[in-house]
């Protein structure tokens, strides 16, 4: 007894293949939902809306499990919404992904033996966009292999008409207002990729590295400094100390001699030093490090650029031309033979950055670029999650956000790339700025003396607007109005600082503080099963087309599904989605059993007092598990909800209730008929119910059983209210007697199929109309003659007496129980000594202790065990 509404064709059907074969049912099935437009949102529909805007996949990239685990749960939202009667729409699309796709193609021209120089801006934008006409987008094809529901006729693209349109106004926008600006500042710059990239563009990892420390100035003007990077001494400007060490005081406002230069530098008083580190002076490079620009700002230094964009040293000297690692070598030997070097230290593990896409090691430089004034837009996003507009799940992630989006720099966004959105800014012939916007003319000709900003921008500007572009602003337009705000976000933890903070501060911004989101629901990262990051250059790398090849996308999906927690990572291996495919496979085959025994939807319920105890004790438990699964999904609790329903719909429905009403069902006659109707009715609501996660190999079933149309726009089950505590309480006695007497069948060595004569004593219980099922399922033959009973076993009120003369042989399990006994006696005594040995116990690790422990639990309970069993077992 369920709220639903039957959605039917008027001829269900009991035809079933024996088996569900995946690759069979999963490519067509799909393609039906997509061309009869159930994935189509509505913007002029009346119904309330729910939208996901998926994060962007990169043009260039491949499905791997991290996508599939994120869209899983996305695509079980927004099916369960869809079902609920919302107008949901889950809008698709892929990020141009600047660095990679420029790469991509710079590579295939590098084949050719051309660079992009050889084509020019124009020829080789072009180029890129033929490349991703051609190859780009492929991992769109394989969301649609998972099963995910999008609404494919408004697929974005971050660099298509509307969106560009989007970037330039926001940009203006910015610029006029004030929070766009540039200027010179320390960067983080890749020498491969030839681009800034932001600091978290930065992968930091401990590297073998050398410190030496260097002896600057002559006589009693000497200073010595550290460095991990000697070739920036090139570019040194000062040498800093603090101003209240007395060590250097004579040193203050004095110049001293810079090594293998023919220059002096000062020795500034500056708070940022720490005195007890080191040797309580550093050298200072205003152009190659951003503490040191801090101090050259402070201090009215000399910034000197020493390398140039290849990290390739431009000082005029002997070092010039050197890469700056060769120049590294070369400087401490030239230090050496002056006897600057005081020490060397190798290797010398420290912090280095990297980045994030070729690994290269990133140089700090000095750089005139765009940057993006953060103040009031961070604190507008810090805002919005402190007074609740927008949620983070789980709660305790937003303590990083806030130690993020509290303490954020100002942005970098310009790019020295060709693919991308160029920066709209214009300068003239006299020194004239002109920021242009989407409508605006361009100011002057190139002939005239006007050229645009070289730079494009940061990949990440434009993913910031994806949610209101992607509607399209800055149009006023119905999507926009009917789907703004979004309601949920679901992204990796590790992408909060990369996208989330920027989505809250553009979408806040433009959107007159509506929020881009109302629910950030974040991830955890997928791994291997021993809990190891899954990477392309380790054996465990997993493609997820694989294993949807081998085991079907259902268990892909039931895997992942099954591992979400809220924001924690999500180990998976194969082996756990092969047992995903089983269940789908238990799905099938109960299904199939059900519709060849009368299961039906046709008809209202029967009445309570009509059905068995064993029918309104499932019916109770549907309706609770209805209930539990739109708490979990409320509170984005995937594992938790997919756990629930695995264990109600395989243990409760498919292994007692179906196996409890078999002799039902064998015996006919309007019992039958009653049962049938409530076997429909709960493989309907169960159907419903798992259709989110596992949506093949339910629409596949729900249809047959229902003649319904589809079950994407079928009605998501409700909670009915209906409960029967008696009922439930009687099954499971039941269930306990039943569990008992296997368990007790099992520890004399019976097989499962072997047949017993037992006598059943249910008098006074309420176990009495359960006689036919739990001689069924138990195996157990009337009572004759001869019957002798050697073993009784009291449980739940009632008595099983069982005859196992002739089944056993008596004296061979007593003599092998009697060895089992031997064994773990032993096992306890050793445990015991070991443990009242104080010696021992002083000098063990605690694990080992503790190990010790259980295997003394484990004896004790082995005792038990067989002591147990010899008792019941019958006299020789």
């Amino acid at each position: 007894m369920t709220e639903n509404t039957q959605q039917q064709n008027p001829a269900p059907t009991t035809e079933l293949p024996t088996q569900y074969a995946p690759a069979e049912v999963e490519g067509a099935l799909y393609e039906r939902w997509v061309d009869r437009g159930y994935f189509t949102a509505d913007a002029n529909s009346e119904k309330e809306p729910y939208t996901i805007v998926i994060p962007p996949p990169n043009v260039t990239g491949a499905l791997h499990l991290g996508h599939a685990f994120q869209v899983t749960l996305m695509d079980a939202l927004t099916r369960r919404k869809r079902m609920q009667g919302y107008e949901t729409l889950w809008l698709p699309g892929m990020d141009h992904a600047g660095i990679a796709t420029q790469n991509k193609v710079e590579q295939q021209l590098a084949e050719e033996g051309k660079s992009r120089q050889d084509l020019g801006r124009e020829a080789f934008t072009d180029r890129v966009w033929q490349w991703k006409d051609e190859y780009g987008g492929r991992i769109l094809g394989q969301l649609r292999r998972l099963g995910a529901g999008l609404d494919w006729s408004r697929e974005r693209f971050t660099m298509d008409e509307g969106l560009s349109k989007a970037v330039q106004t926001i940009f203006k926008n910015l610029y006029d207002d004030g929070l766009i600006y540039r200027a010179e500042r320390i960067i983080n710059w890749c020498p491969r990729c030839l681009t800034a990239i932001s600091d978290i563009e930065v992968d930091y990892q401990d590297d073998d590295g050398e410190l030496v420390s260097l002896k600057y100035g002559e006589g009693d003007e000497t200073v010595v400094v550290a460095t991990t990077r000697v070739e920036t001494m090139l570019g040194d400007t000062a040498v800093a100390v603090h101003p209240d060490d007395e060590r250097y005081a004579h040193l203050i406002g004095r110049r001293i001699k810079l090594p293998l230069t023919d220059r002096t530098i000062p020795v500034v008083a500056d708070t940022h030093v720490d005195p007890e580190f080191g040797t309580g002076a550093v050298k200072v490079t205003p152009a190659h490090d951003p503490n040191d620009f801090a101090i050259g700002q402070r201090h009215d230094l000399e910034s000197m650029t020493i390398m140039d964009e290849r990290g390739v040293i431009t000082v005029h000297g002997p070092f010039q031309g050197l890469d700056r690692f060769e120049a590294r070598s070369a400087i401490v030997a030239a230090l050496r033979e002056q006897g600057r070097v005081v020490a060397e230290k190798r290797p010398y593990v420290h912090s280095v950055g990297h980045c994030s896409r070729c690994k290269t090691t990133v140089e700090p430089r000095l750089s005139l670029q765009w940057w993006v004034k953060v103040d009031t837009l961070a604190q507008a996003a810090g805002d919005a999650v402190r007074d609740g507009r927008v949620t983070l799940h789980p709660k305790d992630m937003e303590k990083r956000y806030f130690d993020w989006v509290d303490n954020l720099n100002d942005w970098c966004i310009s790019r020295q790339l060709w693919w991308g959105h160029r920066i709209p800014v214009w300068y003239g012939p006299n020194g004239e700025v002109v920021c242009v916007g989407p409508d605006d003319p361009i100011p002057g000709t190139e002939a005239e003396g006007w050229t645009q900003d070289e730079d494009v921008l940061d990949t990440w500007f434009s993913s910031g607007l994806w949610p209101f572009s992607t509607l399209g602003w800055p149009e006023k337009t119905p999507d926009l109005e009917k789907f703004y705000s979004t309601d949920v976000l679901v992204t990796g933890h590790d992408i909060i600082f990369f996208w989330v903070v920027r989505m809250m501060m553009f979408g806040l911004y433009a959107m007159e503080d509506q929020v881009p989101f109302k629910t950030v629901a974040l991830t955890g990262l997928v791994r291997d099963e021993f809990g190891k990051k899954m990477s392309k250059s380790n054996p465990n790398a997993v493609d997820p087309l694989d294993w949807m090849d081998a085991y079907g996308s259902d268990a892909v999906r039931f895997t992942l599904a099954t591992g979400a927690n809220p924001g924690a990572d999500v180990p998976i291996g194969e082996d756990w989605v092969k047992a995903s495919r089983n269940f789908a496979n238990k799905i099938w085959n109960a299904t199939r059993f059900a519709l060849m025994n009368g299961a039906t939807v046709e008809g209202p319920l029967p009445a309570p007092e009509a059905m068995t105890a064993t029918d309104r004790w499932i019916l109770s438990r549907l309706n609770k598990t209805v209930a539990e699964v739109d708490a979990f999904y409320d509170d984005f609790q995937f594992a938790k909800l997919s756990d629930a329903l695995y264990h109600f719909a395989w243990d409760e429905v498919f292994d007692w209730y179906v196996e409890l009403s078999k002799t039902t069902f064998f015996e006919g006659g309007e019992q039958a008929n009653v049962s049938g109707r409530v076997l429909g009715e709960v493989l309907d609501v169960t159907l419903r119910l798992l259709h989110p996660i596992v949506p093949f190999v339910t629409e596949t079933l729900w249809t047959t059983l229902t003649g319904g149309e589809t079950l994407v726009i079928a009605e998501w089950p409700k909670d009915s209210g209906f409960r029967d505590a008696a009922a439930e309480s009687e099954i499971e006695t039941l269930q306990q007697v039943i569990t008992e007497v296997r368990r007790f069948r099992a520890d004399q060595g019976l097989q499962p199929g072997q047949r017993v004569p037992a006598r059943l004593v249910l008098d006074g219980t309420a176990l009495a109309p359960h006689e036919a099922a739990i001689r069924q399922l138990l195996r157990l033959q009337p009572e004759g003659d001869a019957f002798s009973a050697t073993a009784t076993l009291p449980v739940g009120g009632a008595q099983v007496a069982l005859d196992l003369s002739g089944t056993i042989d008596v004296a061979a399990e007593r003599k092998r129980l009697a060895k089992d006994l031997a064994a773990a006696e032993k096992e306890k005594a050793q445990a015991t000594g070991k443990l009242g040995n104080e010696g021992f116990l002083a000098k063990a690790p605690d694990a080992v202790v503790d190990k010790i422990r259980g295997r003394l639990a484990k004896a004790d309970e082995d005792i038990a065990r067989i002591q147990q069993q010899l008792e019941r077992l019958p006299q020789a």
